[in-house]
């Protein structure tokens, strides 16, 4: 019998993994991490001087300059490795876990014709001056994304893509006009934390627009939001990196085609 805690893993027992943790390069438990950042200096012998201080300002002691390149006249480009001291412990990670099953396409038309007896309406676009429609098309258009159909294969769904440098209001204004459920908006540029400005003033936005109860199902995608965020920023869903075509069909079915009973819970 495998020891408590332990994980099988094919032919064998698999160690429990433990509370405490440090990062690994060389060794176990060595602490090895590589960081990459930019200083606004000139590339010479005092820029990687500097850029070594800040890395044992950061905890990172020894540390070796690796590389070093200068981004134009008046900046630099480094990467540092060194032994980071902290520990991470695991017991403190929260985790997001998903609370609706997987479904298939078949699945997915099958509870939104039975429960709904209508299309389920989507309404999507990349807002404010965000241009990056990878991501909203990896969800919402046919071809999809990881081996997965996007939402226009689904035939009980009617996807409206809107693209890109959509302004709120011309989303919201287009929401109503289609009778959408949900709206999708897709946010990949984050300098000075555009994506939560521009979220949140889009969820405030629909709250204004829409009646108490009537706001359409609100879910924002992005590589840089975090998990478990979706409250403080007024939406109802946030998916991140990697996120299928069929994960967002699921969740969307799960809130909107459950049955009666179930959805007067929300």
């Amino acid at each position: 019998m495998p020891a408590k805690g332990a994980k099988e893993s094919g032919g064998g027992a698999r160690k429990a993994t433990p509370d405490i943790i440090r990062p690994y390069g060389d060794t176990t438990g060595d602490g090895m991490v590589q960081v990459s950042f930019t200083l606004p200096v000139p590339h010479d012998k005092r820029a990687e001087g500097a850029a070594l201080q800040l890395a044992a300002k950061m905890g990172l002691e020894p540390a070796l300059l690796v590389h070093a390149k200068a981004m134009g006249p008046d900046f630099t480009f480094f990467v540092v490795y060194g032994s980071a001291k902290h520990l991470v412990d695991l017991r403190e990670v929260k985790v997001v876990e998903r609370e609706f099953p997987l479904l298939t396409p078949k699945d997915v038309n099958a509870a939104i014709k039975s429960r709904m007896r209508r299309k389920l309406v989507v309404v999507g676009a990349c807002i404010g001056t965000d241009a990056h429609t990878v991501g909203i098309d990896a969800i919402l258009n046919i071809k999809g994304f990881a081996g997965e159909k996007g939402l226009e294969y689904y035939r009980e769904i009617k996807v409206v893509n809107l693209g890109a440098q959509v302004l709120v209001p011309d989303l919201v204004e287009r929401a109503r006009a289609e009778k959408a459920d949900a709206v999708m908006v897709s946010q990949v540029v984050t300098q000075r934390d555009a994506h939560i400005h521009n979220t949140t003033a889009m969820s405030a936005a629909f709250r204004e627009a829409y009646p108490a109860g009537q706001v359409p199902l609100l879910v924002v995608g992005g590589p840089r939001f975090e998990e478990g965020s979706a409250p403080k920023l007024g939406v109802d869903r946030i998916f991140g990196r990697g996120t299928t075509p069929g994960e967002v069909a699921s969740y969307l079915v799960h809130e909107l085609a459950q049955p009666k009973a179930t959805q007067e819970k929300r």
